[in-house]
């Protein structure tokens, strides 16, 4: 999106169900009609980050802040109209502390281009050669009416909306944080994630308590055990999940898709998502699940981060 355009309900951003309701809801939240991502997964990136989430337009970029949460690396970030071209490594850098050097909670750098069709431009000799990690997103989409239940799918477990309301289901809370450290990435420490997780969470229960969507859990048959979960948040008429996770030794038994169906369905009969979407990692293997559900690709988006080196023991 380049400097000044505007996106407004009758656009791409209505055909996958923002609309005049869900546009009118991105700019009480702070989103500029001329800072709206083009791109749907960028988009939705936005709805799910804290309420004091801010967003401006620059000359050639976007801004997107989580003043609430700095130490968040892909909720304040810099994200660019075009993919890297060479020289852009140093500019951006520089763009970056402009805009975050203020702070000096944020550490990271993250850098991200609204295409959606996987361009990388020069994000290899930019910034992979010196340190940053490639990030590559598919997004995909549906509607309600087409996801689908998986032939396999689970049907001893329970799967249950957890209350957002502080002081609820607390202990099933602390499951979903133990889950999500559990699956985090090598490179992440469990203590920062575990702060990261339980942060992130509240911020996202915050958005439900406002009836910005759910989050659900998959529980074992007659137990409390929370063997997966997912969240949903929704803005207008649409609906971005959120770490979709299965514990380890639950895998490969069906709850994930039974999990995934019961909260598209729960979301769009609850709240009025008329439009779904996930983000997943381009080599994800559960790409194919979630198409084997009803989800369509429909947008590959990438971007680049670097974490700040680890503090040494002691």
């Amino acid at each position: 999106m380049h400097s000044g355009r505007v996106w407004v309900p009758g656009g791409d951003w209505a055909r996958w169900g923002v609309g005049a309701e869900g546009y009118d809801a991105l700019v009480s939240a702070g989103v500029a009609p001329s800072a709206v991502p083009r791109s749907l997964v960028w988009g939705t990136d936005v709805d799910v980050l804290p309420i004091d989430r801010v967003v401006e337009r620059r000359d050639g970029y976007l801004v997107i802040r989580s003043p609430s949460n700095p130490t968040h690396y892909w909720g304040n970030l810099l994200l660019f109209d075009d993919p890297p071209v060479a020289g852009d490594g140093a500019r951006w850098e520089e763009q970056f502390v402009n805009e975050f050097g203020a702070d000096p909670r944020v550490q990271h750098l993250t850098f991200a281009w609204d295409h959606v069709d996987g361009a990388l431009g020069c994000a290899h000799e930019e910034f992979v050669v010196r340190g940053y990690v490639l990030e590559q997103s598919v997004g995909l989409v549906a509607t309600p009416d087409l996801v689908r239940s998986h032939p396999r799918e689970n049907r001893e477990v329970q799967v249950r909306a957890l209350e957002p309301v502080v002081g609820v289901d607390e202990e099933l809370w602390e499951q979903v944080v133990a889950l999500q450290v559990a699956a985090r990435h090598e490179r992440f420490d469990e203590g920062s994630y575990r702060a990261f997780s339980s942060r992130r969470l509240a911020d996202i229960r915050a958005l439900f308590r406002l009836g910005h969507g759910g989050w659900y859990v998959a529980l074992e048959a007659g137990g409390s055990e929370v063997v997966a979960s997912c969240g949903v948040v929704v803005t207008g008429a649409r609906g971005r999940f959120q770490s979709v996770e299965t514990k380890a030794a639950y895998r490969r038994r069906g709850i994930c898709s039974r999990l995934v169906v019961e909260a598209a369905h729960s979301t769009a009969g609850q709240h009025g998502a008329q439009h779904l979407v996930i983000a997943a990692d381009a080599n994800y293997h559960a790409l194919g699940l979630y198409e084997s559900l009803g989800f369509q690709r429909l947008e590959r988006v990438c971007g680049v981060c670097k974490q700040p080196a680890r503090r040494p023991a002691g």
